[in-house]
């Protein structure tokens, strides 16, 4: 009876939050971001999101647990909303046990911040991440103003990024402004191996590799207690 009832509170945090604690000498909290990071404004049903006040409180939860190991951070998104995507992301780059991220199909926009958040980064071969300047919907206002705190928002996301990654800001930058990859915008679409090569990412790899690095991690940690 207990074990039905653990694994059915375990199929309730995967429909809930695509996350489940997985025991295999190591307790590790997997955690997906999924479609688009759903922010302060709820999306149509018919769309895939990730509601970031849904994984907020579970990451608190997994930094303050005595019985989670690590946490694998596994991303195939689109990218959202661009505030609640970076706030994630700073609570991530700020957790002392040891984090591990794996970008599959696309880790796009905001999303990029949500790769380098980990400890460590990896990227499948055929995943790709889209980088392009912060952009708003609905009414904006034709003053400086506006303007001022688009690049104050750019400049954030650009130093985060930077920050946690090996990528330089001149190249990420350039990456940004480019205008002959991504018809009627402006950015960069890259692939894996680009996303390495460039510092972005770690490492190319899959879950095997993304594993065995949070095994290390996990080991190193609790050698140094």
């Amino acid at each position: 009876m207990e074990k039905q009832k653990e694994r059915s509170e375990q199929m309730d945090e995967i429909v809930e939050s695509g996350g489940v604690i997985t025991d295999g000498g190591y307790s590790i909290h997997c955690m997906s971001v999924i479609g688009q990071v759903e922010g302060h404004y709820v999306l149509p049903s018919d769309q895939k999101a990730t509601k970031y006040e849904h994984l907020i409180p579970l990451l608190v939860s997994v930094e303050e647990s005595k019985e989670i190991d690590g946490l694998l951070l596994i991303l195939n998104t689109m990218g959202g909303d661009v505030e609640a995507g970076l706030a994630l992301a700073e609570l991530v780059a700020g957790m002392k046990k040891p984090t591990v991220s794996l970008v599959l199909g696309g880790g796009h926009s905001i999303g990029v911040p949500l790769a380098v958040c980990a400890k460590k980064s990896f990227i499948v071969p055929s995943a790709t991440m889209t980088i392009h300047p912060v952009r708003m919907s609905g009414t904006v206002v034709g003053v400086p103003q506006t303007y001022y705190y688009f690049e104050r928002m750019q400049d954030r996301i650009i130093r985060f990024i930077c920050d946690n990654s090996k990528i330089e800001e001149q190249t990420f930058r350039a990456m940004l402004m480019k205008t002959d990859q991504i018809a009627t915008d402006v950015g960069s679409l890259i692939e894996g191996k680009e996303a390495v090569e460039s510092g972005l990412i770690d490492s190319l790899g899959s879950l095997s590799e993304a594993l065995n690095a949070l095994h290390e991690m996990i080991d190193a940690a609790k050698a140094d207690k």
